[in-house]
C-alpha cells in the first residue's frame, strides 16, 4: 500500500484584502501589507497606499509544502516612511481543507499582541495534487423494488362451471277465488239506475234558450202591408172596380 505524501508539492495562495483592520494612524490613512511565512519560506505583498481599514492586493504566491506542516503564518503591517513599521494583528491559516478538497476560499481572523480582534485577511488556496476522495459510493438503500402481485390460491379441482340445479318447487293447486266486489267495469244490467236521479229531463241535451225562430231569416218588423191582389191599387177597399151606383 504505496503512502500519500504532500512533500515539495506547489500550493498556490492568492492574497485577496483585508476587512476592518484596526487603525494605527492617527491623521492620515494607513499602508497596509500582509506577510507570509511557511516554514523558511516568506512572501511580502506590494503596500497599498492609503488602503486604510479595507485595503485590497490581489497577489499570487506559490509554496511548497513540506510533510508533517499545515499552517502558514500571516502578519499585516502598517507601511511608515519615516518612523519603523507599525504592527496591525497576526493569525494561522490552517491548510486541513485545502489539501483534502484542493480549494479553499476562506477569511482568517486577525489579533493584537494582547489578543484583541484585529481585523481579517482573506486568501484563496489551491492545491492541485488534492487526493480527493473517490466519487463512487455505495448505495445507501437497496434500489427501489416494485412489489410483487398477490398470489392467487390454485384450487386442486376447477369448480364447477353451473352451480348445482335445485328442483322447481311443484306449485300448489289453489282454490277458486270468489271477489266480494263486482267485476269493474260494472256490467249495464247490474247497475241500478234506480238509485241515481237525473238531474236533466228525459230529453238531453236541453232546448236551447230562447227557443229558435221557425224560420230564417226572421220576418222584418215592423211587418210589410198586406199586399193587394190587384193593381193598381184602389183608393177604396173592396173590389176593383167598384160598382155603380
Amino acid at each position: 500500500m504505496s503512502t500519500y505524501s504532500i512533500q515539495g508539492q506547489p500550493l498556490e495562495a492568492t492574497v485577496v484584502g483585508c476587512t476592518k483592520l484596526k487603525d494605527t494612524e492617527w491623521i492620515s490613512r494607513q499602508d497596509p501589507y500582509v506577510c507570509l511565512e511557511y516554514g523558511s519560506t516568506k512572501f511580502r505583498t506590494t503596500t497599498c497606499t492609503d488602503g486604510g481599514r479595507n485595503p485590497t492586493f490581489q497577489q499570487k504566491f506559490v509554496f511548497s509544502l513540506i510533510e508533517g506542516l499545515r499552517e502558514i503564518n500571516v502578519t499585516v503591517w502598517n507601511s511608515n516612511t519615516v518612523t519603523y513599521d507599525d504592527f496591525i494583528g497576526t493569525g494561522k491559516i490552517q491548510l486541513a481543507k485545502v489539501l483534502s478538497e484542493g480549494y479553499d476560499d476562506s477569511s482568517w481572523s486577525l489579533q493584537t499582541k494582547t489578543g484583541r480582534h484585529a481585523g481579517e485577511v482573506r486568501l484563496i488556496l489551491h492545491f492541485a495534487n488534492a487526493k480527493r476522495p473517490s466519487s463512487s459510493f455505495a448505495p445507501s438503500a437497496p434500489p427501489f423494488q416494485a412489489p410483487a402481485p398477490p398470489q392467487v390460491p390454485v384450487y386442486a379441482t376447477m369448480p364447477p362451471t353451473h352451480p348445482t340445479a335445485y328442483a322447481h318447487p311443484t306449485p300448489t293447486p289453489y282454490a277458486s277465488y270468489q271477489s266480494p266486489y263486482p267485476s269493474y267495469p260494472p256490467s249495464s244490467v247490474a247497475y241500478q239506475t234506480s238509485m241515481y236521479s237525473s238531474p236533466y229531463p228525459s230529453g238531453y241535451p236541453p232546448a236551447s234558450y230562447p227557443p229558435p225562430p221557425s224560420a230564417y231569416p226572421p220576418n222584418p218588423y215592423p211587418p210589410h202591408p198586406q199586399a193587394s191582389p190587384v193593381y193598381p191599387p184602389s183608393p177604396y177597399h173592396g173590389v176593383y172596380p167598384p160598382p155603380p151606383y
